[in-house]
């Protein structure tokens, strides 16, 4: 394992749980009605969102996408804020008017969740110029799925990063369904990540279940861009333990698959390893597991108590006028 101090440590597993928690507790809200509109969860890729944003500090973007909960999450969003989003009340982070698809937290760094698939790509090639431009160490970070990379947006926003050199950390979080299309119906490659040499830049595989194995070449690539070196394709091979969307009957997944993967769970892993090298305690653990469950239900009844928006605001922090 990677030296990571204990702090992180700490806060990788709360990042982790947290997540967790929020979208199972949706996955029961959701087919109750208690929430509008639509959402797309990423119970299972935990690791993935929290061994990436590990590196990355407020000054430093996120463009996510349509399954974005956790990156949100794990790069710092106030979670009472995301649940009122979802409810469409005005406490949340747009003010209930964009619900999933378009949680944003510019304090935090987090540019958005994205409805469009791929859009997020050529989104973080723009802060990732300024920080060129200005000579900082920030880095941007694009999170997208297997299917985007069939996207011209994902080949254009390589192109113009490994041309300029931009700070850009490209994440494919490959969960092996585009949708309910397996990757290698749609991909002929076997690994993503071997298109980034059609860029002249790194593409580097990481299992998306390891906590730590993302942490190591998540690293590795963020100090490439710091240090102004250019981008990296990083793929991570992970799973969704949902559906593509709530109410997605998943028939075309195998249960021996599903049950394959979760035997691999990252927070399991996580935890399993931290204990048996004495890295952390049990009753840490615990005291965490029991923090998120109570912070994901006072978001919930904070949500549910909020105010809706004035119909008279429909229109504010929608539309951007000119002189």
């Amino acid at each position: 394992m990677p030296v990571i101090s204990r702090e992180k440590l700490l806060w990788a597993y709360e990042r982790m749980v947290l997540i967790r928690t929020f979208e199972d507790k949706l996955h029961l809200l959701i087919p109750q009605h208690r929430l509008p509109g639509f959402a797309h969860l990423s119970a299972g890729q935990e690791a993935v969102a929290v061994g990436v944003c590990a590196h990355l500090d407020d000054k430093d973007f996120v463009t996510s996408t349509h399954r974005g909960h956790g990156h949100c999450i794990a790069k710092g969003v106030d979670v009472a804020a995301m649940m009122a989003e979802l409810y469409g009340k005005s406490t949340g982070t747009s003010k209930g008017k964009g619900g999933s698809f378009h949680i944003a937290d510019l304090d935090r760094g987090m540019l958005g969740t994205n409805g469009i698939v791929g859009a997020g790509l050529p989104l973080a090639c723009g802060p990732a110029l300024v920080a060129r431009v200005k000579g900082t160490r920030h880095v941007s970070v694009s999170f997208f799925g297997e299917g985007a990379t069939n996207q011209g947006a994902f080949h254009e926003a390589l192109n113009l990063a490994a041309v300029w050199k931009l700070p850009v950390l490209f994440v494919c979080e490959n969960n092996l369904y585009s949708e309910a299309t397996p990757v290698e119906y749609a991909i002929k490659i076997k690994d993503i990540a071997d298109r980034a040499s059609s860029y002249g830049i790194p593409g580097v595989i990481a299992d998306g279940m390891d906590f730590f194995d993302l942490y190591e070449k998540v690293q590795q690539a963020v100090e490439r861009a710091r240090g102004g070196e250019g981008p990296t394709l990083l793929e991570a091979k992970t799973y969704r333990y949902f559906g593509h969307y709530e109410g997605d009957a998943m028939k075309y997944r195998a249960r021996e698959e599903e049950e394959s993967y979760r035997a691999r769970d990252p927070i399991t892993t996580f935890k399993t390893k931290v204990l048996a090298e004495n890295l952390l305690t049990a009753g840490e653990c615990e005291a965490i597991e029991k923090k998120a469950v109570a912070t994901v239900e006072a978001a919930v009844k904070a949500a549910e108590e909020a105010p809706l928006p004035k119909a008279e605001e429909c229109l504010a922090d929608v539309y951007v006028t000119y002189p």
